[in-house]
């Protein structure tokens, strides 16, 4: 079995998490600048055995894609060519950054390191998007 590696796709930066090789606990790995992302895939998917790679579908709060999709679906594209053997999913990824940033402040990180590490919210989504697809998927396989 291979991680589930996740994408919280921006247009400055990705935040990237991934699961272990079991599937079973999420974490996040890094942000990536979005120009640098192909390549970063390429080195990543050399190495790791990929079982599916999520990517975040923002949707507004009726259910409606948003805008965002103008510049997501154009990488999804690239990635069925580049990765065609790499299964990949778009998942609902609305409130991630919400959620994203108040776990980071009940965490205790101070304002200081929130203001400079910019990716930290983006590596966070990243891990709560994961961490949400794995949880419908237990559920819909019957495991919790």
């Amino acid at each position: 079995m291979g991680r589930l590696l996740a994408i919280d796709y921006g247009r400055k930066r990705c935040g990237i998490a991934a699961t272990d090789t079991l599937q079973i606990v999420p974490g996040g790995l890094c942000t990536v600048p979005t120009h640098q992302l192909e390549a970063w895939l390429h080195t990543y998917l050399a190495q790791e055995t990929v079982s599916k790679v999520i990517i975040g579908y923002p949707k507004q709060a009726d259910g409606r894609e948003s805008e965002s999709m103008t510049y997501i679906r154009p990488f999804v594209n690239r990635f069925r060519k580049l990765f065609p053997s790499c299964p990949l999913e778009l998942y609902d990824e609305r409130y991630t950054s919400c959620m994203a940033h108040q776990a980071i402040l009940q965490s205790g990180i101070g304002k200081q390191r929130r203001r400079e590490d910019k990716g930290l919210v983006d590596e966070v989504s990243a891990v709560i998007l994961l961490q949400s697809y794995m949880e419908a998927r237990d559920m819909q396989s019957g495991c919790l």
